[in-house]
């Protein structure tokens, strides 16, 4: 695990270096991504102008919401950051060959194909995600209990490691088609479920999505267990949807990591 760690830092600081030599490339990066989380902040604003909470008595008012958009913006940095550039690169390296000095690399593969690259522009959202969560906490009318902060980081690394999971298979799906950008673009598409408050899916045809996104493709899970924990008064219900997010967490990784060791063993170099 040392050695591993190691490796991962010697990746990230050199990403850092590569980072710093473009700085105005960076800064405009830092700077997009800031302007696009502002434009979608907003959006929220205006809609709380005209409601006083986002579906009736579900308890998402404005401050406990903007915990939950601090907190997505916190899980989708750290994944934007640290996995999806490798994964994005997997395309290229299946189709030059790339792959195969992976593979004979002393060290595992999915550690090095989902690892070796770092964005950290994309880390300027996570950041302000901390402020916004610190903001709308000081601003809600209970405060969350120890239990909570000490849950809230534990839920979220949980989200984290579903997401991962599925860029993992996506990353799979790479190796199996050779080129699947449109699948990445599907990743995003699908994440956007996450964004809202899972009580918004009701009705003929948001519940059945709810329960798509629950318990098939646990996107729900990611952003909603976590800001409950720490935006709703954290009752003895919560504790399942903690229990429901950590096994998700475990079975996206277990599985993800099947799927990924099947691919490779289907995997034929580029040059045979």
């Amino acid at each position: 695990m040392t050695r591993y760690l190691a490796i991962f830092l010697t990746f990230a600081r050199a990403c850092l270096v590569r980072d710093m030599t473009f700085r105005a490339n960076f800064i405009l990066e830092c700077v997009t991504s800031l302007g696009w989380m502002s434009m979608n902040l907003a959006f929220y604003l205006l809609v709380f102008t005209y409601t006083p909470e986002i579906g009736k008595g579900t308890g998402w008012s404005k401050e406990p919401f903007f915990a939950f958009v601090a907190t997505g913006l916190i899980i989708n940095s750290v994944v934007q950051a640290f996995f999806m550039p490798s994964a994005e690169e997997l395309t290229e390296m299946v189709r030059t060959g790339g792959l195969d000095a992976v593979l004979v690399q002393p060290l595992d593969a999915q550690f090095l194909l989902s690892l070796h690259r770092v964005d950290f522009s994309s880390l300027a959202n996570g950041c302000v995600g901390l402020g916004l969560l610190a903001w709308a906490v000081a601003r809600m009318d209970h405060t969350p209990p120890p239990v909570a902060w000490l849950v809230y980081p534990l839920v979220v690394l949980c989200g984290i490691a579903i997401l991962y999971g599925m860029v993992i298979m996506l990353a799979a799906a790479t190796i199996h088609m050779g080129r699947n950008q449109s699948l990445y673009d599907f990743w995003f598409y699908l994440t956007n479920f996450s964004r809202y408050p899972a009580e918004i899916y009701a009705g003929p045809w948001g519940g059945p999505l709810r329960m798509l996104c629950t318990f098939v493709i646990p996107i729900l899970l990611v952003v909603n267990v976590p800001a409950r924990v720490i935006a709703q008064p954290f009752t003895g219900a919560a504790w399942g949807g903690v229990v429901a997010a950590v096994i998700a967490a475990i079975a996206s990784l277990v599985v993800s990591r099947f799927v990924f060791l099947r691919a490779l063993a289907r995997y034929r170099s580029a040059s045979s």
